[in-house]
């Protein structure tokens, strides 16, 4: 009885295989991503911020070490560039709408600003929120893939969330262009 039993599953299975006259390919759409390798003044990696699409929109991920603990302002600058010790060649904050700054801002917010971080006392901060202020689609008009590319600085002092054009965040400590 058990042989018969063997012997009908595996016809069974064999028949399923027989009647399938072609291969059916199963493919989803990849998410976009992207990545920015985190650098500090002194040009050593500190961390790197992952960037994935999502339905809500694109979501930030990262572990950043070596910072001063406490709250630091963290943007999207409209230029690919980190060139150290300042960080300037990023430009100003990515601003495809025009806006002024901060979330708090009547006139605001711009694309770029994203909320603070909260560095611990040893130094490292964990980062994981989702924004829907822009996109990694390229084309798009708050694509942050356009022809000049996109970069992330964090700055030395909290954002106030208002004050134009950067929040009285200080000076720019950190950097990483997006790709």
């Amino acid at each position: 009885m058990r042989k018969v039993w063997i012997i009908s599953s595996v016809m069974l299975l064999a028949g399923c295989n027989y009647f399938q006259s072609e291969k059916v390919p199963v493919s989803a759409p990849q998410a976009l991503s992207a990545k920015a390798l985190m650098y500090n003044t002194k040009n050593e990696l500190v961390g790197e911020i992952d960037l994935k699409e999502t339905e809500k929109g694109v979501e930030l991920t990262a572990v950043i070490n070596n910072l001063t603990p406490g709250e630091h302002g963290i943007h999207l600058h409209e230029t690919g560039k980190c060139e150290a010790p300042t960080f300037e060649t990023a430009g100003a904050h990515f601003n495809p709408t025009k806006k002024q700054h901060g979330i708090n801002n009547p006139l605001g917010p711009h694309k770029g600003d994203l909320p603070n971080l909260e560095v611990d006392e040893t130094g490292q901060v964990q980062l994981n929120f989702i924004t829907a202020d822009f996109t990694l689609e390229k084309g798009q008009q708050t694509s942050i893939f356009d022809e000049d590319g996109t970069s992330i600085i964090i700055h030395e002092k909290r954002d106030d969330y208002k004050t134009d054009p950067s929040g009285n965040s200080g000076a720019r400590i950190v950097c990483g262009v997006i790709e």
